[in-house]
């Protein structure tokens, strides 16, 4: 299953733009039962505090996707099951987080991209902690806000907004 408005392989991508591209390195798997999905970028970068990301989730997605810097962390998660069906429920295409996700089995029914580095069953403390719309660093990759995401089996790579107007 798809999701976004104009889905391109992140492969075929990475052919077209070579070196232009930025892509993530390995590590993320997929949680949702959606594994390929697009968008723009929304950025948020936390640690250990999954207030930001909460919020975010609950407002119009517009296919748009949520990247989490959560700086790796894998003493919790960042993204549950409840959290993920406020993402359906406002359209959003995906969540890309580095760091965990728990409620896996629930998240692997909901029609939303979910990637991640692993799965713990503790939760984050809220501390209403976390800067929204900054540009986030994940292994291999800057993201800013408003960049174009493609996330399929084979990975994750980023445009500048220019790129993708060129795949029109």
């Amino acid at each position: 299953m798809s999701t976004g408005q104009n889905f391109v392989p992140t492969c075929d991508l990475f052919d077209r733009f070579k070196d232009a591209a930025r892509y993530v390195l390995p590590g993320f798997r997929d949680f949702g039962a959606v594994t390929r999905f697009s968008g723009e970028v929304v950025t948020v970068k936390c640690l250990e505090d999954n207030s930001r990301v909460k919020e975010l989730l609950a407002t119009p997605g517009v296919g748009r996707v949520l990247v989490v810097d959560g700086a790796g962390s894998l003493r919790c998660a960042l993204m549950g099951d409840m959290i993920a069906a406020s993402a359906v429920k406002n359209s959003w295409a995906g969540v890309v987080i580095w760091g965990c996700v728990r409620d896996v089995a629930e998240l692997a029914t909901l029609p939303l991209g979910i990637k991640a580095l692993a799965s713990i069953p503790r939760a984050s403390t809220r501390r209403d902690q976390g800067l929204v719309d900054v540009a986030v660093e994940l292994p291999g990759a800057v993201i800013q806000p408003g960049d174009i995401l493609f996330a399929d089996e084979d990975g994750i790579v980023v445009l500048t907004p220019e790129q993708a107007t060129a795949l029109k």
